[in-house]
């Protein structure tokens, strides 16, 4: 692997490009933070896949990808005296040093989970009022479920043993039933997230990430139906000529595979 002399030169080669860049490329200096916004999405999007798909080629990249947007931003913010990338870098430094004084204080603790309820008493040290505070809203509701549980979970706001959780999920799958066999649309839809909500609450509890576990499960239907696809061209055939039956072979060949 490289020496850190060769980490340094690598990002200092990336801000030299970068300045190049915000100066010659009519592209790069017409950016803004605003514009840049959606694509830096997309670029973790990717980087999400490539590790779903344990691609350490793919990931290398997606990361440079990354890495390119935060040295954007701050080029960026240099252009207005507002913050540079030495900013950027001593601002997560900070954070990091006051967020762990069990390694550069002299605080205790005995696991992780102690590590984890201290870091969310310190943000309340900071100002914050509430725990839930830093969960972006604009997260797809999913991870933000996830986050939300996560968040009070380090003050102590939880369910004790597992079993209790898929007692949870057990009702609300009821009341779910219970309000599907009515008409108000209202009702069923809040009745489904909350079993949304308390199954991905039980996932915590078997270790099991619910954006990834949902992630590989749409990886594999997407696989199983091009599959049935390509099969369904074999025969000359669109799916839509062919019985649920005849379907239902190929699908169960492609789960086989």
């Amino acid at each position: 692997m490289n020496t850190r002399q060769q980490q340094l030169e690598a990002f200092n080669r990336l801000l030299d490009i970068m300045d190049d860049l915000r100066e010659k490329c009519p592209w790069d200096r017409k950016q803004t933070l605003q514009n840049l916004r959606h694509l830096t999405i997309e670029e973790t999007y990717e980087l999400g896949d490539a590790i779903l798909d344990n691609d350490l080629q793919e990931v290398k990249k997606e990361l440079g990808d990354i890495l390119l947007h935060i040295v954007f931003y701050a080029k960026i913010g240099s252009e207005t005296n507002d913050f540079d990338i030495a900013d950027v870098a001593n601002e997560i430094c900070e954070k990091l040093i006051h967020r762990h004084p069990h390694i550069y204080g002299d605080v205790k603790v005995e696991n992780e989970e102690e590590v984890k309820q201290n870091w969310e008493k310190l943000k309340l040290k900071e100002g914050k009022k509430s725990v839930l505070e830093g969960v972006p809203k604009s997260l797809p509701a999913l991870v933000k479920a996830s986050r939300i549980q996560d968040k009070a979970k380090g003050v102590g706001f939880d369910w004790e043993e597992p079993e209790q959780v898929w007692e949870k999920v057990q009702e609300e799958l009821q009341e779910l039933h219970d309000e599907v066999q009515g008409s108000d649309q209202d009702k069923i839809e809040s009745e489904f997230g909350d079993v949304l909500f308390s199954m991905i609450n039980y996932a915590r509890f078997l270790n099991v990430n619910p954006e990834d576990a949902l992630e590989r499960t749409n990886k594999k239907f997407i696989n199983r139906f091009t599959y049935l696809e390509s099969k369904a061209g074999e025969m000359g055939k669109s799916l839509a000529d062919m019985t649920l039956a005849e379907m239902d072979v190929f699908w169960n060949e492609a789960k086989k595979l």
